[in-house]
């Protein structure tokens, strides 16, 4: 996920905090609804907290929760008591809610009295806005002091802040309530048996423009925009029955979490990316965006276009230590409205990821394979191509053959692959590894994206090309299998670090390398073994780190931890060679845990083994909804299914491996070279329907690019 050093992790967000995320808004607030300036609550639009205080009293009294639900990743209701004074057990006066997230918030709120009798009642709403960015409050340290004003005409609260030479505004509105320069009240009689009712709209100001936006709510009997934006997302993506319903509830949560993770690039609003998750990362980041758009495949392969797109225009040029640009390099994250300077590398773009670059490239190949338009594809070449020339010119410094990273200023990451935590790289007695630091998950991106490169320039007529790049990925298997592998242990290194040395800590990285087939296949067995062994199956998944090394705390967030994008891609590699039992554990048990959180898996949880708790423990930082995560179920059930196309070789490939207790499957609308197709397994028998002309149904398994590229005879077997 997003980066963090030692001092820049994320506070927590308290008991029963409520997240609703659609496009590049998020609010976080508490199980009352009330937002609360004393954690890192708020409403944020474009990485600015718009509302950084929004509570609620009746007479004076706060709301007591009687719960919270979220109806869609962008709608949430809240019910709650009004205490009395007196102490009384049961109070008649109960608090309606109903909060939807969009361009801004509208929020209906009602007061219904349950006594016999009337109610005198004066209802308030409080509210504060700090136009803090969202790196200031994630690492609560908001320093910026903004000169403040505000407006009050009639109905409406217009709050306007300026630091230095930006301007900032807000405007809240009311139906019925009034305005004042805290916020809104209204005294009223509620009627007995009766209720009273206000709608609360927040709109953000827009830079040098009135503060103005298209209403949030819809008139009478019309959908929201956000309504209107799922019922679209909804339309063109596959439509699921699963025998197993919790399994079915979870890919449907995947589904929900995906579309209303969805953002567009402002200047292409017709390409839409995938933001890396709520509540700190809704923008672009390459590895979180890359991998997301890369699961979801299946799903919308429009995703990973749109992605590849916009990394492609912001694409490094120069060289700038600040932000670590380099002429080709993939950018780690963006930034919408970062006002003071505490971003990573003090600008909008962030270029620290030794990862996203490869990737890129492997996306790339990705996306090619699923049917878009030549030209579409020949566009993006160029940037590929620079890529490939990063990992040569820069990513391999020091000309050993291996990518490596080390941070180029003091306000970088220390760690640059995806567990950049501070001290997420380390040896098995717990010493942290030094940089330079060559990870092996790197390797096997790197590997991928030059088979994928030199299967894009053999389908193009560019054997030269091909051969070139099917070489250098020979080379890397053989060199990577030679200094990453360690014979005593069983496993591969983590890294090599600044001294060529192996770090020698059991982790789950190597787990990817058998996603993209580095592992030669006499090592496979004991990769397998090891990673399902107890120090590194938890029962919820595979740790991070395993319980016999140094640095093992099951409640870090990478030294123990269990992530669902790092286990759907083990589980992936562990198919591709055969591990079929193994790679069905690791599905059935994150299936098993996402069922504890309503069929939404967050970024993460802890690490404590499925026999000392019985439900899986939460990370108490983790972000949910989270892209990569939201994506995981989809990929976990893809690769049982051994699911995959290849429409220039006019061939959809599938052949299921689920387990027995998943039930028959369902699926229609979806996906495939331009036009939808349904499939129905039942008892592990696949039936395709609807295939596009000069489509052809294999039972198998897509062949793998290190195959074609054999059978094309550009290589030797590395």
């Amino acid at each position: 996920m997003a980066g963090w050093n030692a001092d820049t992790a994320a506070g927590p967000l308290g008991a029963g905090t409520v997240t609703l995320v659609e496009g590049t808004s998020f609010c976080i607030s508490l199980p009352t609804g009330d937002i609360s300036p004393d954690h890192p609550h708020g409403l944020f639009f474009q990485d600015t907290r718009i509302l950084s205080a929004w509570s609620l009293t009746v007479n004076g009294q706060s709301v007591e929760p009687l719960t919270a639900q979220t109806k869609e990743p962008y709608r949430a209701v809240f019910a709650g008591r009004i205490t009395m004074p007196g102490g009384y057990a049961d109070t008649p006066l109960v608090v309606e809610r109903t909060r939807e997230l969009g361009f801004g918030m509208v929020e209906h709120l009602t007061v219904r009295n349950y006594s016999m009798k009337p109610a005198e009642c004066l209802i308030a709403i409080t509210l504060a806005s700090d136009f803090a960015d969202v790196f200031e409050v994630k690492e609560a340290r908001v320093q910026t002091q903004w000169e403040e004003i505000r407006e009050v005409d009639a109905n409406s609260l217009t709050i306007r802040a300026r630091w230095q030479e930006v301007r900032k505004s807000v405007v809240v509105s009311s139906d019925v309530a009034k305005a004042g320069l805290e916020g809104f009240s209204y005294r009223t009689t509620i009627p007995a048996r009766g209720s009273w009712s206000t709608q609360l709209t927040v709109i953000p100001g827009l830079e040098g423009a009135a503060p103005s936006a298209p209403v949030v709510h819809p008139a009478v009997g019309q959908l929201s925009r956000s309504d209107q934006r799922r019922q679209e997302w909804v339309a063109k993506i596959p439509i699921l029955h699963m025998g197993n319903h919790s399994i079915e509830r979870t890919l449907r949560r995947s589904y929900d979490d995906l579309g209303a993770l969805r953002i567009e690039d402002p200047a292409h609003p017709e390409r839409v990316v995938v933001a890396a998750g709520a509540p700190w990362f809704m923008t672009l980041f390459g590895r979180d965006s890359l991998w997301a758009s890369e699961m979801a495949m299946p799903v919308d392969p429009s995703l990973a276009l749109g992605t590849l797109q916009t990394l492609a225009e912001r694409q490094g040029t120069v060289v700038d230590p600040v932000t670590e640009e380099e002429p080709g390099k993939i950018l780690h994250e963006v930034r919408l409205d970062v006002s003071s300077s505490l971003a990573l590398g003090g600008k909008s773009i962030y270029y620290g990821s030794v990862d996203a670059t490869p990737l890129f490239v492997v996306v790339l190949g990705s996306v090619s394979r699923w049917g878009f338009a030549k030209d579409t594809i020949a566009a993006l070449l160029p940037h590929a191509d620079r890529a490939l020339d990063w990992i040569r010119d820069y990513g391999d410094r020091d000309g050993d053959g291996f990518v490596e990273y080390e941070r180029l200023n003091d306000r970088g990451l220390i760690n640059q692959g995806w567990k950049d935590s501070w001290d997420g790289i380390n040896f098995a007695d717990g010493r942290l590894a030094e940089p330079p630091i060559a990870l092996c998950e790197v390797q096997a991106y790197v590997y991928d994206a030059y088979m994928a490169r030199a299967w894009m320039a053999y389908d193009a007529g560019d054997a030269t090309l091909a051969r070139e790049l099917a070489d250098r990925a020979a080379q890397l298997k053989a060199r990577f299998n030679e200094q990453f592998w360690m014979p005593d242990r069983g496993y591969y290194a983590i890294a090599l670090d600044s001294k060529k040395r192996q770090v020698d800590a059991c982790a789950s990285n190597m787990g990817h390398c058998l996603w993209v087939g580095l592992v030669d296949d006499d090592k496979a067995p004991l990769i397998a073994e090891r990673l399902m062994s107890p120090e590194m199956f938890s029962g919820w998944g595979v740790r991070t780190l395993a319980t016999d090394m140094g640095a093992y705390n099951p409640a870090s967030y990478h030294n123990g931890s269990v992530w669902p994008h790092d286990n759907a891609v083990i589980a992936a590699g562990l198919m591709r060679y055969g591990f079929v039992e193994e790679a069905q554990r690791i599905a059935t048990a994150l299936f098993d845990a996402a069922a504890f959180y309503e069929g939404r898996l967050p970024e993460l949880f802890c690490g404590f083994s499925r026999g000392q708790y019985s439900e899986p423990v939460p990370y108490p930082t983790a972000c949910s909804p989270q892209a990569w995560a939201a994506t995981s179920p989809i990929q976990l059930i893809t690769s049982l299914m051994r699911y995959d196309a290849h429409v220039s070789h006019g061939g959809f490939w599938m052949d299921p491996q689920l387990p027995a207790e998943y039930g028959d499957l369902h699926i229609t609308n979806a996906p495939m070279a331009g036009g939808r197709v349904t499939i129905d397994i039942a008892d592990s028998v696949p039936r395709v329907q609807g295939l596009p002309d000069g489509m052809v149904f294999h039972q198998g398994h897509r062949p793998w690019l290190t195959e074609l590229v054999e059978q094309a005879g550009l290589r030797k077997q590395g």
